[in-house]
């Protein structure tokens, strides 16, 4: 079975802690079992949401909209998955000078526009992972409110009619989630939200010394086991 290391999408879930803080809280034992199982049945556990869908279906849109809105002239999606003794990811785009990851509100509702700094530590943690792997100790993390995609909005609408007496799509409750969803008439400066994250080093030592932590449960965990 291969070593534990942590997805930097995952970092903040292993970050949390039991009652004495110094062991994994239950959090991290949950993502413990889960990378666990994976291991041992050779499956990879599925996650969909149309939360999910609209992120990875608007990526290369959002990578767009900031490279535009920002004067970077075009970022390119990366495709190099980088890993360490401790952790693994790949970034969303990287300059030489900045990390960016974009992250695709499903709202205006969900946009952070009213927020100084970021408060999602498990994106903090994300963006703590990636700068360390890369060596590029600048973080960019830009929320994008893009127009919803045409069959996300009419799935929204199909579903809100039948749920309320329709009995099919109905037309104008169709127009009314296109107006719902869809954002021309928004400023520009209302959908691109940007979090300057710095590195710290011992934001990483804490990290580290989880997956440390990390391996230690599993080891535990895995003496119950019979194979």
């Amino acid at each position: 079975m291969k070593q534990f290391k942590i997805r930097a999408s995952a970092a903040g879930q292993i970050m949390t802690s039991d009652r004495s803080g110094d062991g994994l809280g239950k959090t991290a034992q949950s993502y413990c079992q889960t990378w666990l199982r994976e291991q041992l049945y050779g499956r990879k556990k599925q996650i969909e949401s149309k939360y999910l869908q609209r992120g990875n279906e608007s990526e290369q849109d959002a990578l767009d909209y900031v490279a535009d809105r920002l004067g970077y002239g075009m970022l390119i999606k990366n495709e190099q998955f980088f890993e360490n003794e401790f952790m693994c990811g790949t970034p969303d785009a990287i300059l030489s000078s900045v990390v960016i990851d974009t992250k695709c509100a499903w709202s205006w509702e969900t946009m952070p526009i009213f927020d100084a700094e970021c408060k999602n530590n498990d994106y903090y943690y994300q963006a703590q992972c990636y700068m360390h792997m890369t060596g590029v100790h600048a973080f960019k993390l830009c929320y994008v409110l893009l127009d919803t995609p045409a069959h996300m909005i009419e799935k929204e609408a199909y579903h809100y009619c039948m749920n309320n007496g329709y009995g099919g799509l109905d037309e104008e409750v169709h127009k009314q989630f296109i107006a719902r969803m869809t954002y021309n008439d928004v400023p520009d400066s209302l959908k691109l939200k940007v979090f300057d994250i710095t590195y710290q080093p011992e934001a990483i030592q804490r990290i580290e010394q989880r997956v440390i932590l990390c391996r230690e449960y599993i080891d535990s965990v895995m003496k119950g086991v019979r194979l």
